[in-house]
C-alpha cells in the first residue's frame, strides 16, 4: 500500500509546478502591460502638456460692509474674475462654479452661481458676480479682527470659487473633477482716494493671481 501515496505526491508536485509557471507568466504579463500603459500615459502627457486654468482677481468693488452687534455682518461686494485656459489641445467645461467671500476662513456671503460655460483652447472668460450677505452671523473673534483691520486700514478678504469641471480632448470628455480657486484680496480702507468711486461703492484694482487646485 505504500507506493500509492508516493504517486499521489508526484502528481500534486507536478500540478504545483504548472501553477507556478502560469502564475509567473501572469505576473510577467501584468508587469509588461503596466509598463506599456505607463509609457503610453507619459507619451500622451508629453503631447498634451495639460495645465490648470489660470484665475486672476482683477478688482473688488465694496458697496456695503457693516458689522452690527452682536456679531452680524451685512456686506455687498462685486468682484471681477478673469479665467484663461492655457492648454492648446484641451478644452474646459465649467459645469458648476460657486463664488463667495470669506474672512479668516469663515464664509461671510452667500454663494453666487456662475452659469455653466465652455472654455476652448487658449480662450478666456471674465465673470463679474456680486457677493452679498445680510445679517450673516460671524464668530466673535472675527468681529475683533474686523475692528483691528479697520484700525490698520486694510481689509483681508478671500474670494473663493468651488465647483466641478470636465476636460475635453478632441471627442473624449473626462469625468468631473473638483475645482477649488482661492484669491486673496487685500483692500486698502484708507478712504475713497484709495479706490475708484463708482455708483454706490468704491472699486479697488487688484490684479491678484489666484491659487488653483484640481
Amino acid at each position: 500500500m505504500s507506493p500509492k501515496p508516493e504517486k499521489s505526491e508526484k502528481v500534486c508536485s507536478h500540478h504545483k509546478h504548472k501553477w507556478r509557471k502560469r502564475l509567473r507568466k501572469m505576473c510577467i504579463g501584468l508587469l509588461i502591460f503596466n509598463f506599456v500603459m505607463l509609457i503610453l500615459i507619459l507619451f500622451v502627457w508629453a503631447i498634451l502638456q495639460p495645465r490648470k486654468p489660470r484665475f486672476i482677481l482683477q478688482d473688488v468693488t465694496v458697496y456695503a460692509f457693516n458689522v452690527s452687534a452682536p456679531n452680524f455682518l451685512t456686506s455687498s461686494i462685486g468682484v471681477t474674475i478673469f479665467s484663461r485656459n492655457r492648454n492648446h489641445m484641451i478644452g474646459v467645461y465649467y459645469d458648476k462654479l460657486n463664488v463667495y467671500a470669506a474672512y479668516q476662513n469663515q464664509q461671510i456671503t452667500y454663494s453666487s452661481g456662475i452659469p455653466p460655460a465652455y472654455q476652448g483652447h487658449k480662450d478666456s472668460n471674465v465673470w463679474s458676480p456680486v457677493l452679498s450677505g445680510t445679517n450673516v452671523p460671524v464668530a466673535p473673534y472675527n468681529t475683533i479682527s474686523f475692528g483691528q483691520d479697520q484700525a490698520t486700514g486694510y481689509l483681508r478678504l478671500t474670494i473663493k470659487m468651488d465647483g466641478r469641471v470636465r476636460f475635453k480632448v478632441n471627442t473624449y470628455l473626462s469625468r468631473r473633477y473638483h475645482l477649488y480657486v482661492k484669491c486673496p484680496a487685500f483692500i486698502n480702507l484708507g478712504g475713497p482716494s484709495t479706490g475708484i468711486i463708482v455708483r454706490s461703492g468704491v472699486k479697488y484694482q487688484l490684479s491678484q493671481r489666484c491659487s488653483v487646485t484640481v
